[in-house]
């Protein structure tokens, strides 16, 4: 029976008495030679463990880096460009975003100019979209519309809808990519969305083409599941046959801005840069 498990009395029979235990034999005491074997073992014993224990920790550690920061495990680059760290400008004392349910206009109130993209590492800077004191001319504006009847259409409406100014910014990156950033802003969210975006900058074609362009579609490979809250966005993309360049854009509606952010390069524009660059602008408007 295990554990001196205690059985009840049968009815009628006394308990037996109990059977006297043997006394304990002493055992010697280890050698002298044994206490240095046991003294090594433990030893040993022990730094096996601390090994064990640093090692599962430095796998940890490598499985919690990135792949490329991890000596021989680098990766190349995916196309991405180096763009500094973004930080949003500060909003007035007391002002909301423009996607608070305060705000419904949809009002940026920090200041445009600090809503550009800065350039990536490495570009140079288009000094002629700095405008004047850091805004662009409505003029400056349209010359990226081929048309003349385009620029001058274009022109009336972004008047009879209130035009406020133009912040713009653009630079040539190694590769001899070109970047242009607009960004528009009028009196309210819903002139940027029922003037213009809904209605002249479809998912089919733009209503007004860039120069330069012949056939311009949209963009099915901008991943739908990048979503910026707060900014709509339409990306299209040249098809072929296309001139000496290509060209990418996107128009993007957030709150009282609209934005137009294009990119173009000899041969093929790049897709992947030309994404980035959207879904950051859209992250310091929205």
């Amino acid at each position: 029976m295990s554990e001196q498990q205690v059985l009840p009395e049968a009815e009628g029979f006394p308990t037996a008495p109990p059977v006297p235990t043997a006394p304990p034999v002493p055992t010697a005491p280890p050698a002298r030679g044994d206490r240095r074997v046991l003294r090594a073992a433990l030893r040993w014993t022990a730094a096996v463990v601390v090994f064990a224990v640093a090692g599962a920790g430095t796998a940890y550690g490598i499985t919690r880096m990135e792949r490329t920061d991890v000596p021989g495990l680098a990766t190349e680059s995916d196309g991405r460009w180096d763009y500094p760290r973004l930080t949003k400008p500060p909003l007035p004392a007391g002002s909301p975003g423009p996607a608070a349910e305060s705000n419904p206009a949809g009002t940026h109130h920090a200041d445009l100019r600090a809503l550009l993209l800065p350039a990536p590492k490495g570009a140079k800077e288009d000094k002629a979209l700095r405008g004047e004191d850091g805004w662009l001319a409505t003029d400056d504006f349209l010359k990226e519309y081929g048309e003349k009847d385009d620029r001058d259409e274009f022109r009336q409406q972004l008047t009879d809808a209130g035009l406020r100014h133009i912040a713009a910014r653009g630079w040539t990156t190694g590769d001899g990519t070109r970047t242009r950033v607009y960004l528009l802003q009028f009196d309210s969210a819903a002139m940027v969305e029922d003037s213009f975006f809904n209605k002249y900058f479809s998912f089919f074609d733009p209503l007004y083409s860039v120069r330069g362009t012949e056939s311009m579609g949209f963009d099915k490979g901008f991943s739908e599941k990048i979503v910026i809250p707060g900014v709509q966005r339409t990306p299209y993309v040249e098809a072929k046959p296309y001139g000496k360049e290509q060209e990418r854009y996107a128009y993007l509606a957030a709150g009282d801005v609209l934005a137009l952010v294009a990119q173009s390069r000899e041969g093929t524009a790049h897709a992947v840069p030309f994404r980035q660059t959207v879904v950051l602008q859209s992250q310091l408007l929205g």
